[in-house]
């Protein structure tokens, strides 16, 4: 579900557009901004040169003399921002906001009041508190409104995003009253907290698929994600896992040492994860360690064509040395490294500075020109109109772009990973857009507003009895219908019953029991699960 925490705060207003290059393009920002990292310990060093002198003298030159008021910093953004676009598609400027969130995200951790929340009717409407955060422990349940921090109104005005974040963010051990309205109770009050540290998991759950099989879903390769492995890989095996599923599909990237890290678990010491080389053809080879925690028994990796960059990274290791099976269909292609240089200002700049390899030698990049961007990120609709994501005959592979893994078998570079095990979307075909929107924050907020309405008709069920009442109605898929259309999407649920049904029913299992009950519905239909459980 997308929804948002203080740290990270998107206004989202969907007009009449083809929905799979939306979603896609959702997905593509988030793979340019979040997707594989490399810092390098030390800052670049530059070189002086006459010709680029010549952009300092122009800006003081505006700066001083130009004949009104100009924001010269904005100019700087936007002389950055041009020259970085005429470069490879992942070179890329960041705002100071924007990378303070990114920031935030891949460090794993904030300080704030831990609430997913968005703004509902000019409200700051509560979906969840974080649990165990700050929040939850002052007694802030689902459905509430936030009226006040402090003294500041949050409500009845557009509140800019970067205002609503600092007034909910803060120093930890810092004191906040909030004003809160509980709808279900018709009734106001104050409470006073204390902001702290709130995870921002990057393993979205761990469960038992059958009594032998472990499943791990992986969102992002954030700084915490190696131990988050750790954790929920040892506590499936005390389970009785014996196989393992890593389920990476959606996830854009991260940090290249957490995919490493990751794949160190299941490799024996010594075998080749990934390389990268640069421009004057350094090669830097990265190796697993000895003491893997799951260097025996199958492994499954699952890809769909939004996994990127260190999540291809995974896939291909896994895949290269033979170590498990890659399930799915063709992933992103991202085979770029970034480097990053940080601003005074809090901006900062990744530039692409290397590719790496998989162990068979494998560039997984796909084509691209420097400075058309946007014919590179809409290579997704030509997955759609070839059929690709139906039907693995219809992928485009070069033969030239073959390769071996450590037995021999035939692997294919260019392009993103190719998975050993074909999936192609549940939805119909030519009805694409209804798979994506079920994965958008569009569903989330839909399930919000249901309970909105009627919370307490939801009070004290279990899961089996909320999956009952939303799949055993017809109404729900009717005001899905009606909510998508009144954003301007014209879609066919009806078309897809059994998949929309199970998407609504494990979202308000969600929001009304947890996350890892939203994973106890969706799982049990996935077609790359029930491909594995055959």
């Amino acid at each position: 579900m997308c929804c948002y925490t203080e740290q990270f705060i998107i206004k989202m207003k969907i007009n009449k557009i083809y929905i799979p290059l939306l979603f896609f393009s959702c997905v593509a920002l988030g793979i340019i901004v979040g997707g594989l990292i490399n810092y390098p310990i030390d800052q670049p060093t530059f070189s002086k040169n006459d010709y680029k002198s010549k952009l300092n003298k122009l800006i003081n030159f505006i700066d001083n003399e130009y004949v009104d008021d100009v924001q010269t910093d904005s100019i700087v953004d936007l002389t950055v921002t041009n020259i970085l676009s005429n470069l490879d598609p992942h070179s890329v400027y960041i705002p100071k906001e924007a990378q303070k969130q990114e920031a935030e995200s891949m460090k794993g951790d904030f300080v704030g009041i831990g609430v997913n929340f968005y703004v509902f009717n000019d409200t700051v409407a509560v979906i969840k508190p974080i649990e165990n955060g700050p929040a939850a422990r002052a007694g802030i349940q689902s459905g509430d409104r936030l009226l006040y921090a402090d003294n500041f109104k949050l409500f009845g005005k557009k509140v800019p995003n970067d205002t609503l974040y600092k007034k909910l963010r803060g120093e930890e051990g810092s004191k906040l009253t909030l004003t809160v309205y509980r709808k279900s109770e018709n009734k106001k009050f104050k409470v006073q907290l204390e902001r702290g540290v709130v995870p921002i998991k990057s393993v979205d759950t761990y469960v038992m698929l059958n009594a032998t099989i472990g499943y791990i879903k992986i969102n992002r390769f954030a700084e915490t994600t190696g131990n988050e492995f750790y954790t929920a890989l040892r506590q499936l095996k005390q389970k009785g896992a014996k196989e393992l599923v890593i389920d990476v599909r959606d996830n854009g990237g991260g940090f290249l040492e957490m995919a490493v890290q990751v794949a160190d678990e299941l490799l024996k010491d010594d075998q080749l994860i990934v390389f990268t080389k640069n421009k004057k053809g350094n090669i830097d080879k990265t190796y697993a360690s000895d003491g893997g925690s799951f260097e025996s028994g199958k492994v499954y990796v699952l890809i769909n064509e939004n996994s990127a960059s260190a999540s291809e990274i995974l896939a291909g290791a896994v895949q290269d040395n033979d170590r498990g099976i890659v399930v799915g269909r063709r992933s992103f292609g991202k085979g770029l490294v970034q480097r990053e240089i940080d601003f005074d200002d809090g901006s900062a700049v990744r530039l692409t500075t290397s590719r790496y390899y998989t162990p068979s030698g494998r560039s997984i990049q796909k084509p691209y020109k420097n400075g058309q961007n946007e014919k590179y990120f809409g290579e997704f609709e030509s997955r759609f109109e070839s059929g690709e994501l139906y039907e693995k005959d219809k992928m485009k592979i070069a033969d030239s772009l073959k390769f071996k893994t450590k037995n021999g078998r035939i692997v294919y570079g260019g392009g993103g990973i190719v998975p050993d095990v074909f999936v192609g979307l549940e939805a119909n075909h030519g009805q694409e857009s209804v798979e994506y929107i079920l994965n958008t924050g569009v569903l989330g907020h839909f399930v919000f507003e249901q309970l909105d309405k009627n919370r307490k008709a939801f009070n004290g069920l279990q899961l089996q009895q909320i999956v009952s009442k939303i799949t055993g109605n017809p109404t729900y898929i009717k005001s899905f219908t009606s909510y998508l259309n009144n954003l301007g999407l014209e879609v066919n649920l009806e078309k897809n019953s059994a998949l929309v049904n199970r998407y609504l029913a494990a979202e308000f299992a969600r929001q009304l029991l947890g996350e890892s009950y939203y994973y106890q519905i969706v799982l049990k239909e996935d077609k790359m699960i029930k491909s594995i459980l055959k």
